[in-house]
């Protein structure tokens, strides 16, 4: 029996899998079990940020797991503190708590959306409002956040309290007037909606609501933060200051972790007891992150964003691609070849891929070479051209 024939049996068969079993890599090239290589242009989903066993980070990893694997929160470790003094330096935001997914960073930044309306407003105020086509993650809580009914059918009763609107100011406003909100939930990119940045005049217009309603606003960095789209978080191309911040994915390089940031209004809503996690905090997991986070400087973000244009430049101009969405290294591709049907002819070309509704979504290392992503962009151009007739 080998290993896929065990994993079928074996496993719960919650993914869709590829046909391929990855064994080692290094930066954005992985290889599988029979040595084919492949250029890495999802990176686990936006998770490994600097790329396969990347040195800086094994060192740090490897040190923290030498030194303490673990320690209870009830007492102090200083890769936890770092880490938390990095994300409020590098965001103005004060304070921290840490999870172990974007799910649960969502989840605890409910928390602080209706504790704090509880406590200035009434109990009565606990509804968010959230955006169709948005992502927020797969407990029943954050299920019921999310704004695709796709997501909604299996697990039924979701948590009340929410309501999706559109992505129209006009639509957010009403929401408001007709219901007692607590605050407003939005991912300034929405990466599994299809890679769709939100305009300006809208987000501003939400920020400014939040403003003058005494709403909390939460910005869903999961899949758009840690530098992903050229900026630290996705919200500061928008010039906005969130209450509460979430992510994940890329913070740790590959360990699992989540954070939630709490601005000034919010920095002190939460007191002993009020949360827990068990592997919040980790200190391995944020000694992964501090290897990240250090790293994203204005120099880096800045070559993110150069070749970011670069793929952008690149694929507007190729025969077969319609439409081109997206920040930095976070890319959505309208095609018109089927994106699963393209995704997986790109892994036997070399090159893999993600899908979100129906595009290809690149989210490659955010330091992948330029010679790399060139030879990647040049094999999905070639896949995405028709067919001579």
């Amino acid at each position: 029996m080998n290993l896929m024939e065990k994993d079928k049996k074996y496993v719960a068969n919650t993914y869709k899998r590829f046909p391929v079993c990855l064994v080692r890599g290094e930066g954005s090239v992985v290889y599988d079990e029979n040595g084919k290589r492949y250029i890495d242009m999802g990176s686990g989903i936006g998770v490994t940020s600097f790329g396969i066993a990347d040195a800086k980070w094994q060192e740090a990893v490897t040190k923290q797991l030498g030194t303490l694997q673990h320690s209870s929160n009830l007492y102090y470790t200083e890769p936890c503190v770092r880490l938390a003094e990095l994300l409020c330096e590098k965001t103005g935001m004060k304070k921290v708590f840490y999870a172990n997914s974007g799910a649960e960073a969502n989840e605890n930044g409910i928390k602080a959306i209706r504790k704090y309306a509880a406590e200035h407003k009434g109990k009565e105020y606990y509804t968010i409002i959230t955006l169709e086509n948005s992502f927020h993650g797969r407990t029943l809580t954050t299920l019921a956040a999310t704004g695709q009914d796709v997501f909604h059918k299996l697990y039924q009763p979701l948590t009340p309290g929410f309501i999706s609107v559109p992505v129209d100011l006009n639509a957010v406003e009403e929401a408001v007037r007709d219901n007692k909100v607590a605050g407003i939930m939005m991912e300034c990119i929405q990466g599994e909606g299809g890679v769709k940045a939100l305009d300006e005049d809208f987000v501003k217009g939400v920020a400014e609501l939040c403003r003058r309603e005494d709403l909390v606003l939460l910005c869903d960095e999961v899949q758009s933060g840690n530098g992903r789209s050229g900026y630290m978080y996705s919200y500061m191309h928008y010039g906005i200051e969130p209450d509460v911040v979430t992510t994940a994915k890329g913070l740790a390089g590959g360990i699992p972790i989540g954070a939630c940031l709490l601005n000034t209004r919010l920095k002190d809503i939460f007191g002993p007891g009020d949360l827990g996690s068990t592997f919040g905090g980790n200190p391995v997991a944020c000694a992964g992150g501090v290897s990240i986070v250090e790293r994203i400087d204005d120099d880096f973000l800045k070559e993110v964003t150069e070749k970011g244009k670069y793929l952008f430049d690149t694929f507007s101009n190729a025969e077969g691609i319609k439409n081109v969405s997206g920040m930095g290294l976070m890319m959505g591709l309208e095609t018109e070849k089927p994106a699963g049907e393209l995704a997986s002819e790109l892994i036997e070309k070399g090159v893999l891929v993600l899908t979100a509704k129906d595009k290809l979504r690149l989210l490659p290392a955010l330091n992948i070479p330029m010679e790399l992503l060139k030879e990647a962009a040049e094999i999905i151009i070639e896949a995405c051209r028709p067919e001579a007739e």
